[in-house]
């Protein structure tokens, strides 16, 4: 029974081991994913500095300073957040880990202790005469026989018992090396954190700065935000004109009447494939962060007004070339007066959008790749920004392009 006991013992020193390590294994999977995304993260407010704020020779507004910096605080908070994640990870590991080796502790004394026990037993001086008269004092030979199996039991329970306090205390060595790199990673986080608190704080005090002088005159810029909707609108409705008559056109030719692409063979497979590669599309830009995103939103600076995007806008470097994010064939390169020129490339019954470029490489009817340079972005010399506004059309319904552009 004893036997037994001990036995359920090793059993459940087995069980805790695998919980403990099945746990260990996840929260190093999720501290891994969390370190990726903050590494992304950080990759993408070094881009914000680079591209916002690293060489301001040029007066801006205030409006697009806030902006600005409002974009960059929201980042920021984020990374704070994830690295918050972290830390609450691993101080559950750390947790457990201590729960764990003060568990297996105990065990390992008593274990020793019982070892001690029987070693002792095993080598007295009467042990092996009593092990003989035990067998030979057996009322029949299936007596003699469960006692010998017995016997060879209790030996075989003895080695297991030498090999469990050799298991136990390597395993014990092993989370005590683990707790204190937790430990030593959970600090040099908690520093993190400190120093991108500190940081944002810092750019807060700006940002109220900035925000006290523009509530002067909010009026005004809030008359700024609704002259630009008002533009950015009036090229959406042009864009919309356009694949409208390109839709109407493709079901003359056909015979019929819908309100989407009537799509010939070759027009459907590469629709095919364009969906096939959701997610996995190149950015329009070698390098860029995205600085507006898709949708109705409440502005950042004036709460009292509302922008529409029926795409992204995306931040780069001055002299960047804008590139087809997938084949196709130029649907049309428009401009008209107040506006820069915009590139339609149409995949089927999807189009995308490439908009505010200052030189145009392409003409309509011209058949492109996947990342060939179509345009060169427009850099606007008042404020050395280099903007281009990027969008993702099924027939007329625009999409967000973060579903379809790789890690947007």
């Amino acid at each position: 029974m004893r036997i037994r006991m001990r036995q359920m013992g090793i059993f459940g020193f087995w069980l805790l081991l695998f919980a403990t390590t099945h746990l260990a294994f996840g929260q190093q999977t999720k501290q891994q994913q969390l370190e990726a995304q903050k590494q992304q993260l950080r990759e993408e407010i070094k881009q914000i500095n680079n591209l916002l704020f690293s060489s301001r020779k040029k007066k801006t507004s205030v409006l697009s300073d806030v902006e600005e910096l409002s974009f960059k605080i929201d980042r920021m908070e984020q990374l704070v957040r994830l690295t918050n994640q972290q830390i609450n990870g691993l101080t559950q590991q750390i947790q457990v880990n201590q729960k764990t080796i003060e568990k297996l502790r105990k065990e390992l004394k008593t274990i020793k202790e019982d070892y001690a026990a029987m070693i002792v037993k095993s080598y007295d001086s009467k042990s092996q005469q009593n092990r003989l008269m035990f067998l030979l004092s057996s009322d029949s030979f299936l007596q003699g026989y469960k006692r010998f199996q017995y016997m060879k039991q209790y030996a075989s329970y003895r080695r297991k018992q030498g090999v469990l306090i050799q298991e136990k205390t390597q395993t014990l060595q092993e989370l005590n090396l683990e707790l204190a790199k937790q430990k030593e990673k959970k600090q040099e986080l908690v520093l993190e954190n400190r120093n991108d608190q500190k940081t944002i704080e810092k750019e807060r005090k700006q940002q109220e700065e900035l925000v006290l002088s523009l509530k002067r005159k909010e009026k005004t810029y809030a008359a700024q935000i609704k002259k630009k909707q008002q533009q950015s609108d009036a090229i959406d409705r042009e864009i919309d004109r356009l694949i409208r008559e390109a839709i109407a056109a493709s079901n003359k030719k056909k015979g019929t009447k819908k309100a989407t692409f009537a799509l010939t063979p070759e027009d459907k497979k590469l629709a095919a494939n364009f969906v096939a590669n959701q997610g996995k599309l190149p950015w329009p830009v070698l390098k860029g962060v995205v600085i507006q995103r898709f949708g109705t939103q409440r502005h950042p600076v004036v709460k009292t007004t509302t922008i529409k995007s029926n795409g992204v806008v995306i931040a780069t470097p001055p002299n960047s070339k804008a590139r087809a994010v997938f084949n196709g064939q130029v649907l049309s390169v428009l401009q008209f007066k107040g506006s820069n020129p915009t590139v339609l490339i149409q995949h089927g019954n999807y189009i995308t959008a490439y908009k505010n470029l200052a030189k145009v490489f392409v003409k309509k009817g011209d058949r492109v790749v996947a990342k060939q340079d179509i345009g060169e972005v427009f850099t606007n010399t008042s404020t050395d920004k280099t903007q281009l506004q990027f969008s993702v059309f099924k027939n007329t319904t625009p999409q967000d392009p973060s579903r379809w552009i790789y890690k947007m």
